[in-house]
């Protein structure tokens, strides 16, 4: 149900009052749990396509996230404009100057309890709310009738903005489980004031998985996915869609086209020099230039592009290497960019705009590894810079520990990224250690910035490793390829590495180690300790997979039958071809063989790693094995609420601190 805002009006005055506050004295015992996981009073500012107002969520009554709008020309007008006391807003953004969407919260990969996230528009007066999307949860709704409010079903969701000064955007609709694949994913243009929608997806062919829109938000190409192979369509002058190139689905040889300017320019990624390079490509046969345009040796290109709508201009390109940062080809832009950062030393400071070389103010965030974003508004006329909102005082630098990055040589030579962080205050000697594995496993796993998970395990005196092992993306070609059917092998081989070359570094203590990680970092977490038990003394793995075949063959999941029969069996192992491989590399076939003590921490709800494995895996062990078993009944495929961040983070620091204590 929609909140009261009564007693918001108080809080949200006191983070507007705190804006330039100091921090505090606190003392210098560790920051508590609570301080790591617990929601930001203010997070996510963005403006108006002018620059004006700026909306903001804001925490309320029962740490509720809110969304509120500022109008920057007088700070002191604020109003809070959404909210609900059984859910919290999760993303929003700006149709136009008057009109913002937003939804509740939920994730891309499912680490939230909120199942379908719907969509809810408001003025920023906050009139004229509509839902316009249903939730899975029925009680969060708008007064007006089911008639009049022509809701979508709860499979659509928000896929695109579009920038033509219209109250409409673009939004996607989800296959039920009980649909075939073929029919593909769907967009449509809808009305945020009448919830009137026109369908986009005429005459498109089966199998369609992404969309690609021109830069006003219009279908340019779309992208199918059947039988391994993706192949790309293009919209033609009347309508129609016809072929434009095909290539493989999971080790793509073609350049990726994704952003298309208003003068017909298409930009993607390409392969250069074993890496993701940023390229122009030819619109009619989507070939790339020789010369790319961003090229990051020992990265692959990952960011988006920053576009002035007003101007149509392409100002930049945001990026990630070691890292986040900024790309300005305008000469404006570099140089307002240039007194930022002289005012903000010792951060990495990102501007967010839309219509950025006349927009009245600028959003910064303030990236650190030792400090979470902290938000600022600078004003491009005076050059002013303001604070939004800091970080909290708790979780002061001096009680973080400093991220680096390193890489390292595999046993096989290959080259590993490593993000280290150091205990607070440094290393000094032989330090406990936690290797901390990370999810996916295909993706890009670690970043430099405030990460208050290793945060919290430096807080506590640890010196805490995230391996980017082989199977993960960001890092070229060959790390990624060098890690197909490797789960429990090579890959299992890089964890024991990383570890062996933080001892030699003379910062891990090897007697004091302990494996853990959450999903594909929690399987690897049980393979730790079923294959190197003399390596790593505990294990911790939360929402782990304990069985391959268990990923293919059960029902219920949210894997897609193309992935499983396609993806799966050439990125992980083939159920039939790899059986014995597979008998090797599931830790739940050889649960007998474990020997050191573990904690497991499931979610009853998760639909990508269902419970069973974690309770076929329980069952398994030997009855002697020592095991701390914990059920979240309300979590899915990680932790949401506070509660059980602070549960849970309360058992591994004990957890750690009984298994890696010093000998007497």
């Amino acid at each position: 149900m929609r909140t009261s805002w009564s007693a918001t009006f108080a809080a949200l005055a006191i983070v507007l009052a705190g804006m330039l506050a100091p921090y505090t004295a606190i003392a210098a015992e560790p920051p508590s749990i609570t301080a790591f996981f617990k929601r930001p009073s203010l997070r996510a500012p963005k403006l108006s396509p002018s620059g004006r107002y700026l909306a903001v969520q804001t925490a309320g009554k029962g740490d509720r996230m809110l969304l509120s709008v500022l109008d920057l020309e007088d700070l002191s007008k604020f109003k809070v404009v959404a909210g609900f006391n059984d859910a919290d807003v999760y993303q929003h953004h700006w149709v136009n100057e008057d009109r913002l969407v937003f939804n509740i919260s939920d994730s891309p990969d499912g680490t939230t309890q909120v199942m379908a996230e719907g969509l809810w528009a408001v003025d920023r007066d906050g009139s004229n709310f509509r839902q316009l999307i249903n939730a899975h949860k029925s009680f969060i709704t708008n007064t007006i009738t089911l008639i009049e409010s022509r809701r979508l079903d709860i499979n659509w969701v928000l896929h695109n903005i579009p920038v033509d000064g219209s109250n409409d955007v673009i939004v996607r609709r989800r296959l039920w489980s009980n649909e075939t694949e073929s029919k593909g994913v769907q967009i449509a243009r809808l009305d945020t004031r009448t919830g009137i929608t026109r369908n986009l997806s005429q005459g498109v062919p089966d199998y369609v998985g992404n969309w690609m829109l021109d830069w006003r938000g219009e279908p340019y190409a779309v992208q199918t996915f059947r039988e391994g192979q993706s192949r790309f369509y293009k919209r033609d002058d009347q309508g129609r869609w016809q072929p434009w190139f095909e290539d493989d689905a999971y080790n793509p040889q073609h350049a990726q086209p994704f952003w298309i300017g208003p003068d017909g320019t298409v930009i993607g990624t390409q392969g250069y020099n074993g890496y993701q390079a940023l390229f122009k490509l030819d619109p009619k046969t989507g070939a790339h230039e020789p010369t790319p345009l961003v090229s990051s040796p020992g990265y692959d290109y990952q960011g988006a592009l920053i576009f002035d709508t007003a101007a149509q201009r392409l100002l930049g390109m945001r990026h990630e290497t070691d890292a986040p940062g900024t790309t300005w080809l305008d000469p404006t832009m570099r140089e307002v960019q240039a007194d930022i950062d002289a005012k903000l030393k010792g951060s990495v400071n990102l501007i967010q705009c839309s219509r950025c070389l006349g927009a009245l103010n600028l959003v910064v965030t303030a990236v650190s590894d030792q400090r979470s974003a902290e938000y600022y508004l600078y004003k491009p006329a005076t050059r002013q810079l303001q604070r939004l909102a800091q970080a909290p005082a708790e979780l002061r630098p001096a009680a973080m520990g400093q991220r680096d990055y390193h890489r390292l040589r595999a046993r096989d030579g290959l080259q590993l990224p490593v993000l280290v962080t150091q205990p607070a205050g440094g290393v000094k000697g032989k330090t406990p250690t936690v290797v901390l594995v990370h999810g996916g496993p295909y993706v890009r796993g670690t970043g430099w910035q405030w990460e208050p998970m290793a945060q919290f395990l430096a807080s506590r005196g640890y010196l805490v490793l995230e391996p980017e092992f082989r199977g993960s993306t960001g890092y070229g070609t060959k790390l990624f390829r060098a890690g197909w059917k490797q789960w429990g092998l090579a890959m299992q081989d890089d964890l024991a590495d990383t570890l062996a070359w933080a001892v030699r570094q003379g910062w891990a203590d090897p007697d004091r180690a302990c494996i853990m990680g959450a999903s594909y970092g929690g399987y690897a977490a049980m393979m730790g300790a079923v294959t190197q038990g003399d390596l790593f003394k505990c294990a911790i793995n939360w929402v782990g997979v304990t069985d391959i075949g268990l990923m293919n063959s059960i029902h219920w999941s949210d894997f897609s039958e193309e992935w499983k029969q396609y993806g799966m069996k050439r990125l992980v192992a083939d159920p039939d071809a790899d059986a014995e491989q597979l008998r090797k590399t599931s830790p739940l076939l050889r649960a007998k063989e474990i020997r050191m003590p573990l904690l497991m921490a499931y979610g009853a709800q998760d639909r990508r790693v269902p419970i069973k494995h974690g309770e076929d895996m329980k069952a398994a062990l030997r009855a002697d094995q020592p095991v701390e078993w914990v059920v979240y009944p309300d979590e899915g495929h990680g932790w949401f609420d506070l509660k059980t961040n602070e549960d849970f983070w309360g058992r591994v620091e004990r957890f750690l601190g009984k298994h890696l204590a010093p000998k007497n």
